[in-house]
């Protein structure tokens, strides 16, 4: 027996080998792989534009083409995961995500500065939850859900534990020397964990329990592989929306600063209450009723924020159940493909699937900050947002996988 074969730990069901070090390493390099490549940057911004005189919407925007990048080049990530496993694709993007921060904080001009986003973003791509899941998906099955739901609590951290770093580092060192120090951590701590812990075998995928199969280029040209692209797409826009609004929102109502983030900060905490019970929805409603059922539930709290004004009471426990939403909407994600297609095309068909829906997110911010002054408000645009979720929900009747006998 080889070292990596007695490093490799049998499952409860004796389904497949199972490598032990990679759920925990997982955890701790999606922690700081969010924390430091996205939750940094808003902690930062202010401080960037003031200190460099560039534009706060040009610094945004390169960080939203980094998010843009990350869909596009998740397609090809996605392939690669499919035949190859994680072990390269992680632990390349984790040598690349400290570069490209280098890149940024040593930036003469905006530039440059956007060419490391742009790096940044393809680091992302190798390194945030569709690897992840990828990776946890094939080794898992069939009970990746519990391996899902672990990581994702873990990475819902990442905020709670790197934006608080990011404003210390930020209160003793300039921007620049920040993200520095923050390169190296990430360099620490993720690349000697994807480089180690995920050396085990790439296994086969496990045949299909379900009736449903299909060939992944039949898949990428069906009908319910295109509706559920558009239903996560749709759903997406108006989720990111919704989160980067929700202070406006509060602000425009004459809540305070602190009020608005505190309702913000709730809503966090009900996002990680939802990835617990994920699996307890997952058992009782098929994939299509489990679909609908979260985006239309979305819709109507998104639609309970446009509407309820003067209760902040009202308005925090709608954003917690928002958050509760966002947060099984997360896992809704990372098993619709195993639960329609099987885990044989896992990688590719994820990524195809969230390309749109990652770049969608990018523009959310943008496109809902543009569209609130001549809608009148942002009361309006979240009952526009809730309306884009209810037609996600009908979309996603649409994607229901066509099944056939074996």
């Amino acid at each position: 027996m080889t070292n990596t074969q007695a490093d490799v730990a049998a499952t409860g069901t004796g389904v497949r080998p199972r490598p032990r070090a990679v759920l925990p390493a997982l955890c701790l390099t999606q922690i700081t792989s969010w924390g430091v490549l996205y939750y940094a940057f808003p902690v930062l911004n202010p401080t960037i534009t003031a200190n460099t005189g560039w534009p706060a919407g040009a610094t945004t925007a390169a960080f939203s083409a980094a998010l843009i990048v990350s869909a596009v080049v998740g397609i090809y990530v996605g392939r690669v995961l499919d035949h190859r496993g994680p072990h390269a694709v992680m632990t390349a993007g984790s040598v690349l995500g400290p570069l490209s921060l280098l890149v940024v904080a040593t930036a003469p001009n905006l530039a440059v500065f956007t060419a490391g986003w742009l790096l940044a973003g393809a680091s992302m791509a190798a390194t945030f939850y569709q690897p992840a899941f990828a990776a946890l998906t094939r080794w898992w099955a069939p009970d990746h859900v519990r391996a899902l739901t672990i990581v994702t609590l873990a990475g819902g951290l990442a905020s709670t534990v790197f934006a608080p770093i990011t404003a210390l580092l930020a209160d003793h060192l300039s921007w620049r020397g920040t993200y520095a120090v923050l390169a190296g951590i990430l360099a620490a701590l993720t690349v000697p964990a994807h480089a180690l812990a995920l050396k085990a075998p790439w296994p086969a995928a496990l045949p299909s329990s379900s009736n449903i199969t299909g060939v992944h280029e039949h898949v990428v040209r069906s009908r319910p592989f295109w509706m559920l692209a558009v239903t996560f797409t749709l759903s997406a826009f108006a989720m990111y929306a919704v989160v980067i609004g929700l202070v406006p929102l509060l602000i425009e109502r004459g809540y305070t600063t602190t009020q608005a983030a505190w309702a913000l900060g709730l809503g966090g905490a009900g996002q990680t209450l939802g990835r617990t019970l994920y699996a307890t929805l997952a058992r009782h409603l098929g994939v299509t009723a489990r679909t609908v059922t979260l985006i239309a539930l979305g819709a109507l709290t998104t639609a309970a924020l446009a509407t309820v004004a003067g209760q902040y009471a009202v308005l925090v426990v709608a954003s917690i159940l928002a958050g509760v939403i966002r947060g099984n909407l997360t896992l809704l994600q990372a098993t619709a493909v195993t639960d329609r297609w099987g885990t044989t095309h896992y990688g590719r068909l994820s990524g195809l699937l969230g390309a749109p829906a990652h770049a969608a997110a990018a523009l959310a911010p943008f496109v809902g900050a543009v569209l609130a002054g001549p809608l009148g408000g942002y009361p309006a645009l979240f009952a526009l947002l809730a309306t884009l979720s209810i037609t996600a929900a009908v979309t996603a009747l649409a994607a229901r996988p066509t099944t056939r006998k074996k």
